[in-house]
């Protein structure tokens, strides 16, 4: 919700080699929390560092800003130039960038990389018309999200447009630790993963409303996990307050989180507790419903 990281919150940057930030997935499909296996993690030998130094090209375009030179982008990697070179020609052959001049730009067919593995959750496309639902009966912005490893990722979500509205990017990335969605889906991953979660996480402060010291953010999970939602009040972004509740099929097992986020201007947590909470609430009862079928 908000903004997105790269383009004005504090995010967590992208490495360069096998151990500097491994990306796991969807978080409920790991079975380690650890930052390396116990068997002494990836094996060099099985590690492809070109694709490794080209993924973190496309991220630097992410983080960043929408067009960057060719000495932007080294220097943002960690590249040479040549190296840096090679991977833009690359992707600008394989139509995933443009150059214009001295600028570099992606194009919306990078969109292909990840929309097969969103769309193949076809609980979003069911869940979709419900979101919209509730957005125009609380008139707020509605969101859903699933989590890779400590951020959350938006997946879907309906903008309700008023004079101030919370903005919502499909694709878009935010640190779990201080997201309602986050706290949700952390909360409810099982008790044997808890230990890695609270050791590993980085609480990083964005507000100076966030939690970042562990014994309280074991006892905010603890709450969540035994209520059944979160409510975060500016801990990602100032003046944003968010409240969310996971998002089940129809085996128990765990979706992803729905969200509804509000500037504080035009609700406090009280109000948001008392009148959003169980329309939330029933939401997800009836997307769980409709999962069945």
């Amino acid at each position: 919700m908000g903004r997105k990281p790269g383009t004005g919150n504090p995010t967590e940057g992208g490495g360069m080699g096998p151990k500097s930030e491994q990306r796991t997935g969807l978080m409920t499909a790991s079975s380690d929390w650890q930052e390396e296996s116990e068997g002494g993690g990836l094996n060099p030998r099985d590690y492809v560092s070109s694709l490794a130094r080209g993924l973190e090209v496309l991220r630097a375009f992410n983080r960043t800003r929408r067009k960057m030179t060719l000495s932007e982008v080294a220097a943002e990697t960690g590249n040479t130039r040549a190296g840096a070179r090679r991977i833009l020609l690359t992707l600008v052959h394989e139509g995933y960038a443009v150059a214009d001049g001295k600028l570099f730009d992606l194009t919306p067919q990078v969109l292909e990389l990840g929309y097969s593995v969103l769309s193949s959750k076809g609980a979003w496309d069911i869940a979709r018309p419900f979101l919209d639902h509730l957005s125009e009966e609380i008139r707020e912005s509605v969101s859903a999200a699933v989590l890779d490893k400590f951020e959350v990722v938006y997946v879907s979500g309906t903008q309700y447009h008023r004079v101030i509205t919370v903005g919502i990017t499909v694709g878009a990335r935010f640190p779990a630790h201080c997201t309602a969605t986050g706290r949700v889906l952390l909360a409810a991953q099982p008790p044997e993963m808890w230990p890695g979660i609270l050791q590993n996480i980085p609480l990083v402060p964005l507000t100076d409303r966030t939690v970042t010291d562990r014994t309280e953010f074991r006892k905010i999970l603890e709450t969540v996990r035994d209520t059944g939602w979160s409510i975060v009040d500016q801990e990602l972004e100032k003046g944003l307050l968010s409240i969310a509740v996971p998002l089940r099929n129809s085996f128990g097992g765990l979706v992803g989180a729905i969200n509804v986020g509000a500037p504080t201007l035009r609700m406090n947590a009280e109000s948001m507790i008392e009148t959003v909470l169980p329309k939330l609430q029933q939401t997800a009862a009836t997307i769980s419903q409709a999962l069945k079928h």
